[in-house]
């Protein structure tokens, strides 16, 4: 695998933790508790693989430009510039509802998720649809 397949493969777990999320949310919703940690942990997993990609991704390929025109490109920046803040955002966010999940402080994980569910879900979503944008339907992006 070469630098510059990464993309799909980081997007891939990125869709994998997203479902992982919704199935974990779901689990609990239905006092599967056992079932909602493991999913969770396998969203961890796969946003910590993802991440992990998407950095080594970008320190080797450095910058890249969204080559689509037209209208495309307002949409896509939209998209990109409400993503990359509630990305950043999202990491401690995710710490701070499970570490009191960890010390059974279900009060405060549970206080702490429902600021993080929505959160983590936008991120998943929204870097599915810029690698889409930016990698499949209008690219591939300008290197530079």
């Amino acid at each position: 695998m070469t630098v510059l397949e990464l993309p799909k493969l980081y997007t891939i777990f990125n869709g994998c933790a997203l479902l992982h999320i919704i199935l974990g949310l779901t689990m609990i919703k239905i006092g599967q508790k056992k079932a909602h940690i493991a999913s969770m942990i396998i969203a961890l997993l796969f946003s910590t693989a993802f991440l992990g990609g998407y950095l080594y991704y970008h320190f080797h390929a450095g910058h890249v430009r969204f080559a689509g025109l037209g209208l495309t490109r307002p949409i896509y920046f939209t998209i990109l510039f409400t993503h990359i803040p509630l990305a950043v955002l999202s990491l401690p966010m995710i710490i701070m509802t499970v570490v009191p999940a960890l010390r059974q402080r279900f009060d405060k994980h549970k206080r702490m998720a429902k600021w993080t569910v929505p959160v983590w879900l936008y991120v998943s979503v929204t870097g599915i649809i810029v690698y889409l944008m930016c990698y499949v339907w209008y690219g591939p992006p300008i290197r530079g």
